[in-house]
């Protein structure tokens, strides 16, 4: 009888872990759940309301104006909410860290000034 026992513990076992070392491959196939997905805000008070907002990125004046637009862009709340929840950082972090990365894949640099060995500047 142990020897049955044993059996259905060991295969478990490596069952359980066989699964656990491919999540990667299934997890994306599962059924999405409803509370994963966060819907983003679509005005600027909604933006403001979301931590889209900060004293060096301050939307108060778009809503105090009555600004009819649509908010801020959708991509790049995304992958900004996505660095804030990622890393743990701020507003003004995450839209640091987002502005590098847009600058990097853009060939420039951090500091603003373009990568390009043409380049000429006269200041």
């Amino acid at each position: 009888m142990a020897y049955i026992f044993y059996s259905i513990l060991f295969v478990l076992l490596a069952l359980s872990t066989a699964l656990f070392l491919t999540r990667a491959l299934w997890i994306p196939l599962l059924p999405a759940s409803t509370y994963l997905y966060s819907r983003l805000p679509s005005s600027f008070a909604a933006d403001i309301e979301s931590g889209f907002s900060s004293s060096t990125f301050n939307l108060a004046g778009n809503v105090a104006d009555g600004d009819s637009r649509a908010g801020l862009d959708d991509a790049s709340k995304r992958e900004i909410q996505k660095i804030m929840k990622k890393r743990r950082v701020n507003f003004d972090e995450a839209r640091r860290i987002y502005t590098e990365g847009r600058f990097a894949k853009n060939n420039i640099g951090p500091d603003g000034l373009p990568r390009d060995p043409k380049f000429v500047s006269f200041s």
